[in-house]
């Protein structure tokens, strides 16, 4: 069985990427070869999120615990909380052929390259740093001083763009579901993955 691929989706707080990964799993994964790596985090779930599906909610404690034991592919701190991506799990899609989608920023999205350097990196900004505000005091879930920090950090965050194997602007919120769509369609096209399908089905390996 062929393995699944990794990637890595990231964006500044507010650029849509959690609506976006939900629309590519709510409408164009029928056939279950997707997943979506659910991260443990330390802060308190914002409303409408449950636990162990927009993630696994846990304390500080426990959470150092589970670094302590290597349970993490990777984990960082991020606006005074923890946040980390179950190795286990992840590890166990991929060898059963799903291709896997980890939610995480770029420091993250660095320590999975050095351990996968095979995954692909989605990198998603805003069309503005003022939508981006905009966005941000929209969604009503952070103080005002919070949305400054994100605001802050969002041109550190962007900085980083090229360090991923594709961007999407999100501008248009549906241009970019299929954006992303194609994404992964191309790579399941791609010569590596498609070799030994090929080969059997035109029994190109007989002697």
């Amino acid at each position: 069985m062929k393995k699944g691929t990794l990637y890595i989706v990231s964006a500044p707080s507010g650029a849509g990427k959690s609506s976006l990964i939900a629309s590519i799993l709510k409408r164009f994964n029928l056939d279950d070869s997707l997943r979506l790596s659910v991260s443990h985090t330390t802060r308190q779930p914002r409303p409408g999120e449950v636990d162990h599906v927009s993630y696994h909610f846990v304390t500080n404690e426990e959470f150092e615990a589970l670094i302590a034991r290597g349970a993490f592919y990777e984990y960082a701190h991020v606006f005074d909380h923890y946040y980390g991506t179950s190795k286990e799990i992840v590890e166990q899609w991929l060898n059963e052929g799903k291709d896997v989608l980890l939610d995480i920023d770029w420091q993250g999205a660095r320590q999975i390259r050095e351990q996968t350097p095979d995954a692909k990196g989605i990198f998603i900004v805003p069309p503005s740093l003022e939508e981006l505000n905009r966005r941000l005091v929209t969604r009503a879930t952070d103080a005002p001083e919070v949305i400054e920090k994100r605001m802050n950090k969002a041109m550190g965050e962007i900085s980083h763009y090229d360090e991923y194997d594709y961007v999407i602007v999100n501008d248009d919120f549906e241009e970019s579901v299929l954006n992303m769509r194609s994404i992964i369609l191309a790579n399941r096209s791609k010569l590596d993955k498609k070799k030994e399908e090929i080969s059997e089905l035109f029994d190109l390996n007989k002697n």
